[in-house]
């Protein structure tokens, strides 16, 4: 049986207390939340090459998210291995009937530097 791993999923969330920033726009912080059974596979060279040149993003990994998962995933933070990667972009969703498994989104990540 497939099995995915646990991950961090880092939501956006308003910030109500801080206001708008000096530009008037919304602040917002990041709330942790584990998410499990999430795979986790590297993305093929092809897949690679072809986010690349779409998005000038270099994807490393790809994640399946479980069906079920209603967390806002669109250029969230996520950290596994010890690493922190960001979502490019938003995630493709299958039809929940036609997919046999357990996972029916996916997302590409890249590495990304906190500091």
């Amino acid at each position: 049986m497939l099995r995915g791993r646990t991950v961090t999923l880092y939501e956006k969330v308003l910030d109500t207390s801080s206001g708008p920033d000096e530009f008037n726009r919304p602040v917002f912080t990041e709330k942790a939340v584990t998410i499990d059974n999430v795979l986790i596979a590297p993305v093929s060279a092809e897949d690679m090459l072809s986010e690349l040149n779409m998005t000038g993003k270099h994807a490393v990994y790809q994640l399946g998210i479980p069906k079920g998962d209603a967390h806002d995933w669109a250029n969230a933070r996520v950290v596994f291995f010890g690493e922190s990667w960001r979502v490019i972009g938003y995630p493709t969703e299958g039809q929940d009937e036609l997919i046999p498994l357990c996972w029916n989104r996916k997302v590409n990540v890249e590495r990304w530097n906190d500091g």
